[in-house]
């Protein structure tokens, strides 16, 4: 079976326990339909990036989920009827996560993928100095 991944963003003034009641029949939609849900996340209320219906905050839901087409496409019609779902959006991935998802892991035990800047300009303009030397040096042996 096709494997999914399932983000749910449910309105800011919901409960908690509604929250947790849309969650269970998301899910028991996708076990209706001959699937099953590997992993549940409760991300918890966030900010949203830009208003959505008139909410600036909204309680996010990760769904891991091993099920055929039709089910996903089942649950996915109820989540566009359901008035509690902001948005949902639903993608088709190769293999599910293990463990926390990146939305749940601490910032200290993510991998810091920055670069450090400051290293890269020197080495840039150590480099461009160089080669206006070595113009230098061509143009005085050629005069």
């Amino acid at each position: 079976m096709p494997l999914y991944e399932t983000v749910i963003i449910a309105r800011q003034d919901i409960s908690s326990q509604q929250v947790e009641t849309l969650t269970e029949a998301a899910s028991a939609f996708v076990t209706d339909g001959g699937g099953k849900v590997a992993k549940v996340e409760h991300w918890g209320l966030r900010n949203l990036a830009y208003k959505i219906k008139k909410n600036r905050k909204g309680h996010y839901v990760l769904l891991n989920i091993d099920a055929p087409a039709d089910a996903v496409k089942e649950m996915e019609r109820n989540l566009r009827l359901n008035e509690d779902v902001l948005r949902h959006m639903t993608i088709k991935v190769d293999e599910l996560e293990e463990g926390d998802s990146v939305m749940l892991q601490s910032r200290s035990s993510r991998p810091d993928r920055r670069r450090d800047r400051d290293d890269d300009d020197d080495d840039r303009n150590t480099s461009d100095k160089d080669d206006e030397t070595a113009d230098d040096s061509t143009e005085k042996e050629d005069a």
